[in-house]
């Protein structure tokens, strides 16, 4: 099976060895987006809302080019640096997701690269 590098500039650039994405077959990884605005790298505000909005926007544009959409993710982990922020993630969450939700992890760290409040990365499954 190859593996196909997704990468797209609706997105923010790796910030390290990693790939937005990678397809294997039918099935794309997606890396942990952060809060990110693509066009400045910079993030986008300190507001937990906002930064978990950016992340799914992030998100939907890494799974735009990969020829699929937010409703094709089978897979969440949520990475949360204050899980006292789990009701704010999860109201913003219902905005990009309608049912089925995918399965989800919700996790609190310690830290967070650019010390932002939120880290999301998924799997996709698309269409043979």
């Amino acid at each position: 099976m190859s593996k196909e590098v997704i990468f797209t500039e609706n997105a923010p650039q790796a910030i390290g060895p990693y790939s937005q994405a990678v397809r294997a077959g039918n099935t794309v990884y997606l890396s942990g987006q952060i809060p990110l605005v693509p066009a400045t790298m910079e993030v986008v505000s300190d507001d937990v809302k906002e930064q978990t909005a950016q992340v799914f926007q992030n998100l939907q544009a890494v799974c735009e080019a990969a020829g699929g959409s937010l409703k094709d993710i089978v897979k969440l982990n949520i990475y949360m640096t204050d899980l006292g922020n789990f009701t704010a993630v999860n109201e913003i969450m219902v905005e990009f997701f309608e049912m089925p939700y995918p399965a989800r992890a919700a996790l609190g760290v310690r830290a967070l690269p650019k010390n932002v409040e939120v880290e999301i990365e998924g799997v996709m499954v698309l269409e043979d």
